[in-house]
């Protein structure tokens, strides 16, 4: 059995490891570490830098448990994360089919961030299996101004699961 922990639009090769594993399990139970993607994710902008999108969370105490993570909202940044997705990726090939699916995540308020991560897995899931609606019409792949076709910058490790996403629709993981 393979256990992950719950990640905020995880990376692609978070999404490879579930895949491949034959049971796999995202684990809810641990104590938080802090500054893990748990509660953070890294999209590339349309230079390629790094940009650190972070779920501002309630007082953390010592071992709390991931599942009782409660958000903050006492700062805008639902607001500041669409912002930030829709400057690095609205002129992607497949901004325009997948946007609907994810905008609405960012208009209402999740009190756990355990919820917020379920819903976000709910939908890359559901986007790579091609299962949303008028999702089913496959564009050429498109590359960023940066990448080239020895390196591409949207693979590193850490990188979010949306970069793919909005690159390259139904073959994100086949990229």
């Amino acid at each position: 059995m393979t256990v992950l922990p719950t990640t905020y639009w995880g990376p692609a090769a978070w999404f490879e490891a579930y895949d491949a594993a034959p049971e796999p399990r995202i684990e809810v139970c641990d104590s938080f570490p802090k500054q893990t993607l748990r509660n953070r994710c890294i999209i590339l902008s349309p230079v390629g830098e790094q940009i650190m999108l972070t779920v501002p969370l309630k007082k953390v105490e010592s071992k709390q448990l991931t599942r009782d993570l409660r958000i903050s909202y006492q700062q805008h940044w639902q607001h500041q994360h669409w912002q930030a997705i829709l400057s690095a990726y609205k002129k992607s090939p497949y901004f325009d089919y997948y946007s609907d699916f994810i905008r609405p995540l960012y208009e209402r308020e999740y009190a756990y961030l355990l919820d917020l991560n379920e819903t976000t897995f709910e939908i890359t899931r559901a986007l790579l299996r091609n299962e949303m609606p008028g999702t089913r019409e496959e564009k050429p792949a498109y590359t960023m101004e940066w990448a080239n076709a020895d390196t591409d910058a949207s693979w590193g490790d850490n990188i979010s699961i949306l970069d793919r996403l909005f690159k390259y629709g139904p073959l994100a993981m086949m990229k």
